[in-house]
């Protein structure tokens, strides 16, 4: 498969897996073709309402809870589309 097409599937799955989350701000990160496994590693962001929440320190400390954002690792079988695994990745705060 090309990488447009993992890509797209990555983040069709994220936005599938993540439904009743409404994610927004979806998109591509990095990309990676795992040679030895034949496997895409997609990292997609976006953003999730329920991070939105600000808090009284938050406030304080003058962080702008719209900025978060999530970060998965969509692993992607390169020979049927399939997706094998979404991982965590660490949350960063966008500046």
């Amino acid at each position: 498969m090309e990488v447009q097409e993992a890509i797209r599937l990555a983040k069709g799955y994220v936005t599938e897996v993540f439904s009743d989350e409404e994610p927004t701000n979806v998109g591509l990160e990095e990309v990676e073709f795992d040679d030895a496994d034949q496997m895409w590693n997609v990292t997609i962001g976006f953003s999730r309402p329920m991070l939105n929440v600000k808090s009284a320190v938050a406030n304080l400390m003058g962080e702008d809870p719209m900025r978060q954002r999530t970060y998965r690792v969509v692993r992607i079988r390169d020979d049927d589309g399939k997706m094998v695994a979404i991982k965590l990745r660490d949350m960063v705060k966008s500046n």
